[in-house]
């Protein structure tokens, strides 16, 4: 009789709380905590995570809800998909947000250990592909992806930009399982050993590929989305979560679409959000994800998007990571679709802005924008002194990038910018006259 009611005492003692949207009763309500994993530095998942967070909009949502709950959300950080993923199969994680490669690995897990998972919305996508890019050492020779064979690449196997370094050797003509020599490497393990001079290469997903370039630590070498695949991020939920709690995921549902507005309207201090909480410069958080940048947000579940995940799956298969997904099972919008109401359809059919070209002037809160690449060079050749970063989207696939980390094209009176060596190639090819300069040529060119 003692032990059984020591044991009694110790069950009042435990804390009114538990993951996995699990209630635990207490007093006149139930405290529940709602886990919800993310990658800060990735930040085209900002929206269902960095600035979600920065914001408190899912908290507030949950508060809105008078359920007779008291809501606690606990925000797990990870540099990549795969651990949020042995989370979410381990009944952990009831939210996480990833890029596309690992959001069906995440499927793939979730069915073979029964643990379902689905696609419930979309965070940063980019129609080309240009989310991810290879880059190499500044001072490396390696001018094209055929100069690849026999060298070491850094990637994180199983991840978007793996599948970019994948296809892209493939289109090359480079097999990437017998002609170089893939290492499997966090983005920041690899961003250091390309300092190191311990790889030739690095094919990353955002933001490091860019941070990389305006670090002066590496240069592009093939710009993702000469692919011409759409690459993208989105949030994935566990099924008996969604079954337990689906007002709860309609609240994020809400507050995710509620942070793409923000950072929609607001591009230069969502950046700046972004910034101070994971450390990253914000001229590189506005290279991604300011108002012409590399990403487009939307919550929206375009098909589009999830015809380009099932041509994604083969690569999977094809590296032994996965056997067949069933794409159509694991995509399921209709929280986001209830969550979002009428205001679906128009974010459904809604397409990317236009590429332009941006300076962000010293101390301003907004950018300026630039009807041509020889008109903001023009401005740049007048403000030297006052400028915090200058952007231009490529002459070829409209990938934005660094004005002073471009390759420039002069082609008679035009001058045209470009991410990488070969892109900048192909148009001299087809182009006679057309030339490479450097930076300060085209600076003083459009001055």
């Amino acid at each position: 009789m003692k032990r059984t009611a020591l044991a009694a005492s110790l069950l009042l003692l435990l804390p009114l709380t538990a993951c996995g949207g699990t209630a635990a009763a207490g007093g006149d309500g139930s405290t529940v905590t709602v886990t919800v994993g993310y990658q800060s530095k990735t930040i085209n998942t900002v929206t269902a995570g960095t600035l979600l967070r920065s914001l408190g909009l899912f908290e507030k949502e949950l508060e809105a809800l008078h359920d007779g709950h008291t809501y606690k959300v606990e925000w797990q950080d990870y540099a990549t998909g795969a651990p949020i993923t042995a989370q979410m199969t381990a009944g952990k994680i009831d939210i996480g947000s990833m890029g596309d490669f690992p959001l069906l690995i995440n499927a793939a897990r979730g069915r073979q250990l029964g643990r379902p998972t689905h696609l419930v919305s979309v965070t940063g996508y980019n129609l080309r592909g240009g989310l991810n890019t290879i880059v190499t050492a500044p001072g490396s020779r390696i001018a094209s992806l055929e100069g690849l064979k026999g060298r070491k690449v850094s990637t994180s196997i199983g991840s978007a930009a793996d599948g970019t370094l994948v296809r892209a050797l493939r289109r090359a003509g480079v097999d990437p399982d017998k002609d170089v020599r893939k290492l499997n490497q966090q983005p920041a393990v690899g961003a250091s050993a390309l300092s190191a001079g311990s790889v030739d290469a690095l094919s990353q997903f955002v933001a490091w590929p860019g941070l990389l370039a305006y670090q002066g630590k590496a240069k592009a070498l093939y710009d993702g989305a000469e692919l011409g695949l759409p690459t993208f991020h989105g949030v994935t939920a566990r099924e008996d979560f969604i079954k337990k709690r689906p007002a709860v995921l309609e609240a994020f549902l809400k507050a995710q679409a509620e942070a793409t507005d923000y950072l929609d309207a607001h591009p230069v201090p969502a950046a700046e959000k972004v910034a101070e909480a994971t450390g990253l410069p914000a001229e590189v958080v506005y290279l991604y994800n300011g108002a012409h940048g590399i990403a487009t947000f939307d919550p929206a579940v375009k098909p589009r998007l999830v015809s380009a995940l099932k041509q994604d799956v083969s690569i999977l298969r094809s590296a032994k990571l996965t056997g067949d997904v069933d794409v159509d099972a694991f995509v399921d919008d209709r929280y986001v679709r209830k969550a979002l109401g009428p205001g679906y359809a128009r974010r459904l059919a809604a397409t990317p802005p236009p590429a332009a070209s941006e300076v962000w002037p010293k101390g301003a809160r907004k950018t300026r924008t630039f009807a041509s690449p020889a008109e903001l060079l023009g401005y740049l050749a007048g403000h030297r002194t006052g400028i915090r970063a200058a952007y231009v989207p490529d002459a070829t696939t409209g990938t934005l990038w660094f004005a002073d980390r471009a390759i420039w094209v002069a082609d008679g009176e035009k001058l045209l910018p470009f991410v990488a060596p070969a892109t900048a190639k192909a148009y001299t090819a087809g182009h006679t006259g057309a030339r490479v300069v450097t930076y300060a040529d085209a600076l003083r060119r459009a001055s």
